[in-house]
């Protein structure tokens, strides 16, 4: 995949060595991991696309500490330099960016309902001076990853705590999905992180898979779901990418360095002359496939090529 993103930005712009150096200012609300990751993610495109940092392009960066009074701040202050693009990496940086220009290009990043949030009307053209990419990922768009690893899948076992009302009113949603993908749905409950394990091993023979949900009781307990997983042969298929780093053997999920990808690409056409407002609100049609070869061979799960290829990432 980044093979595939690298080349569509190569193809989007190529700036001469020679050109103006354009100013890019991004804004977060908080510095974490996943912010890192969508830096990186901006400054691969760029680089892939010819721009050296320094020469062609300069960055400001501006970490409100977890304060949107000092985001208000932030956004104000930079805003004043006229930058050629401000990338903000969070909603309340958007917010305060959107609130002190309507002129300069504003991207925002990870933002996962900007209509909600006010940055735009729609979900199309915003006609404004903004366009971003959302880290939108409904459960309708996690359930095609079951026929992709368990082709002939039936029932899908899923485990939660009954006492968490969001975790149940989450199973139910899934439930209903897969009921109209032709797909059962079996439960077993854990309300201690110690019953996790037992409940996996209550769906031996009755499930096809288990897939995990947000549930924190089992994300608390993974490690001991793994190894059930493993011993029982059991497909184990996540939400997150960081459950199959532990041990799944897939999951469908948005990554910041994907979000960075997506952002980067905005990043080029704007710097290429685009008006924002021309530009859709981008998320992900196909969310990205992360795969764990060992835990497939210890669950008895078999990778197509096409899945494979297709994939991320795949861990060994």
């Amino acid at each position: 995949m980044t093979s595939v993103l690298l080349c569509l930005a190569l193809s989007v712009l190529s700036v001469p060595a020679t050109a103006q150096t354009k100013s890019l200012v991004i804004l977060t609300l908080e510095d974490s991991e996943t912010t890192d990751e969508m830096r990186a993610g901006i400054r691969e495109v760029l680089k892939a696309a010819g721009l050296q940092e320094g020469r062609q392009y300069k960055v400001q960066n501006a970490n409100a500490q977890g304060s949107p009074e000092t985001a208000a701040k932030q956004a104000l202050e930079l805003i004043r330099g006229k930058p050629d693009v401000i990338l903000a990496l969070s909603q309340p940086s958007a917010q305060a960016a959107a609130a002190h220009t309507t002129t300069m290009p504003i991207i925002f990043v990870g933002v996962t309902d900007p209509v909600e949030a006010g940055l735009v009307a729609g979900w199309g053209a915003s006609g404004t001076n903004l366009t971003g990419v959302s880290d939108a990922l409904t459960l309708n768009r996690r359930v095609p990853l079951i026929r992709q690893i368990v082709p002939a899948a039936k029932r899908v076992g899923v485990i939660y705590n009954a006492t968490d009302a969001a975790s149940v009113a989450q199973v139910r949603e899934f439930q209903t999905l897969l009921g109209e993908a032709g797909l059962v749905m079996v439960e077993a409950t854990a309300t201690r992180t110690v019953d996790v394990a037992s409940a996996a091993r209550s769906m031996v023979g009755k499930v096809d898979l288990i897939y995990t949900l947000g549930d924190s009781t089992v994300l608390k307990a993974y490690a001991q779901l793994v190894v059930t997983a493993n011993q029982t042969r059991t497909p184990l298929l996540a939400s997150d990418v960081e459950q199959v780093k532990q041990g799944a053997v897939a999951a469908v999920d948005i990554t910041g360095r994907d979000l960075g990808l997506a952002a980067g690409r905005l990043t080029l056409r704007v710097l290429r002359g685009v008006k924002p407002g021309t530009i859709p609100i981008e998320f992900m049609l196909k969310p990205p496939v992360y795969l764990n070869a060992q835990a497939a061979q210890r669950q008895g799960v078999v990778l197509s090529d096409a899945l494979v290829k297709s994939a991320s990432q795949v861990l060994k």
